[in-house]
Formats: structure tokens, sequence, C-alpha cells
């Protein structure tokens, strides 16, 4: 079969679609003729072997949607021809605030979805929501359930309440207007540019400042009227601009890292709002199926930037490191 494969840590110039064995599943997995596959920025980090405890060669990619295609020993509850969308990690284990030791995602450690074809265990596996393309669905997987946790589980946020979305254009932060709006919270973004907030505006958030702007942390308050649940991937420049603006009982939720590891503020800022500060990272099974029910039953589909076929993928990489702006890029199958 065909995939995107990673056999040395060089960037992503150094991906190729590659002939490699097609998958055989064993007992208790399901294997998936792959129909698309979405391409994350978690992809170009392990590129560059910025990702814990990696192993090459691998097959990139978690994110997918497809028809299972071949069912392994054991296997009940499913058949040839239903089609599915992947929950992107494995292992995740009984204790629903965190993540067992051996868990890991689709794509490192386990084999990835930016392929022709993948076993996975059937426990895997969700109906793709009918109103849903293949190339929507496989767009969900990990920035959905991430957005999703963070917000729903980690958040608690409620209908009626002030969201700030740290960067908005990602995949994790588009997710969570959409989520966000659908709860019925008040959304304000922060965005790089003017298009960004215009539209995130036109998706339902009430406004938005430019992050690149030095004084945005004069308005942010003003703006929103003071903020009950922040979502923000990059907090390193972020988090300073907005922590003065936060309501009592306030919580920020802090999913990434991507402009670097080191926060700085103020004890008082935190505790004398009893604010928390909550860790979140992907989410379990359980928020999997939350996810893409309340997705279904508000009609909520990902934005898709730009689609490649499988051939394209490594353009389909680098055009997420080079010329993302807004929403995901998808690659089909």
């Amino acid at each position: 079969m065909k995939a995107l494969y990673l056999e040395r840590i060089d960037g992503p110039e150094s991906v190729v679609v590659a002939e490699v064995d097609t998958p055989v599943p064993g007992p208790g997995e399901v294997r998936i003729a792959l129909r698309a596959a979405s391409i994350n920025h978690r992809e170009l980090f392990i590129t560059h072997g910025q990702y814990p405890g990696m192993t090459v060669p691998i097959t990139l990619g978690c994110d997918g949607a497809g028809v299972v295609d071949m069912i392994g020993e054991g296997v009940t509850g499913v058949r040839e021809g239903d089609e599915v969308v992947l929950y992107p990690a494995r292992n995740w284990g009984p204790n629903r605030h965190a993540p067992a030791a051996d868990f890991g995602l689709l794509g490192m450690p386990f084999a990835g979805t930016i392929a022709e074809y993948i076993c996975v265990p059937v426990d895997n596996l969700a109906p793709k929501p009918a109103f849903m393309s293949f190339e929507e669905a496989g767009a969900m997987p990990l920035t959905a359930l991430t957005s999703w946790r963070a917000l729903m589980f980690k958040g608690r946020l409620e209908a009626g309440e002030t969201l700030l979305i740290s960067g908005v254009g990602g995949g994790v932060a588009t997710f969570g207007l959409a989520f966000a709006v659908a709860k019925g919270a008040n959304v304000y973004v922060t965005g790089e540019n003017q298009d960004v907030i215009d539209r995130a505006v036109a998706m339902g958030a009430k406004g938005g400042l430019l992050y690149t702007d030095p004084d945005w942390r004069k308005q942010v308050g003003k703006l929103t009227g003071g903020i009950d649940v922040v979502l923000d991937g990059a907090p390193s420049p972020s988090f300073a601009n907005y922590v003065r603006a936060i309501n009592p009982g306030a919580r920020i939720v802090i999913y990434g890292s991507t402009a670097g590891n080191e926060i700085k503020f103020n004890a008082t800022d935190i505790f004398l709002k009893s604010a928390s500060i909550v860790g979140s990272q992907v989410g379990d099974p359980q928020d999997f199926k939350e996810m893409l029910a309340f997705a279904e039953q508000h009609a909520i589909k990902p934005v898709i930037e730009a689609t490649y076929p499988l051939a394209q993928a490594k353009e389909a990489l680098l055009h997420l490191r080079d010329q993302h702006k807004f929403g995901k890029v998808v690659v089909t199958m």
C-alpha cells in the first residue's frame, strides 16, 4: 500500500509517499480502507524529532475515516463495508482525568492514518456521522477531540459564559469556536490578522483582537466584559495579556505550547480570583463519543482549508507549514 512515511528525522522535506506492507488485522482488530485523513502540526513536530519516545520508520497521521475492509479474529459488532471514523489513540486506560503510561497516538508510536489501510482495535471505531463526507469526518478526530475535552470536561464551559480563544485559525481553536457557539457561550478570539478574526465572527464569535497588536492586553477586558474560560494552545506569549481580564472562578485551559514552554505570571492574578490553570491533552473514548454526538446534534462540520490526494501528502504537510491560515488540511485516498 501507499503511505506517508518518515524514515529519517530531518524536517518535513524528508517525508515520502512510499510503498509499504499492507497490514493484516490481528485478534480484536479490524482493517480500515481509509478514504481521508488530515494533517496536524503534530506531524511537523515529529519530522523534527520533537516528540517523546520517537522511533522511525513510521507511517504518519492520527486522523482518519474510511470503510471496514477486513475483520480480525474475535471481533463482533462490526461488518465489512461499515463507514467509520477513528479514535486517534490507543490505551487511554480507566482514569478519565489522565491517560495511562502506555497511552499513545496513531502516527507515533502506533502506525498512522495517512495511508491506504490501517489496522486498529475494534474499540477505536465510531460510526461516521451520516451528514459528513469522508473528508469532513477524516478532519475531525484529534483537534475536535482535543477541543471538546478542553472546553467541556476540563473547562466545564456553560451556556452564557464568556470564552476567550487564543489564536483562532488552527484546528483545535476553530473546533472550539464551533462547539462553544453551539453550546450558547459568548466567544471572543485573538488572531494574527483581521481576515482570520472576520472569519471567526462569521462563525459566531462576538469579536476579536489582533495578538500582533502589543496593546491588546489593554483592550481584552473592555471587549469581553470579563472572561470565564480561556482556550489556549500557545500560552507563552498570550497568558500575561489576558490574565488580568479573567473573572472570579475562571478556568484557563492549556492544551499546547506552540510558541514556547515558559509562562510568567503573578500568583495573585490566580489565587485572588479563585481561578484554575488546567492542562488538557487529547481526550478519552468517552469524550470522543460525546464530541461526535454533539457535532451530529448541531450539524457541526470542520472548516477545510485545502485538500490533497495521497500522492501529494508531502505537499499537504508543507502547506500546513507554509500557507495555513484557517481550518484543516485534508489528504484523500
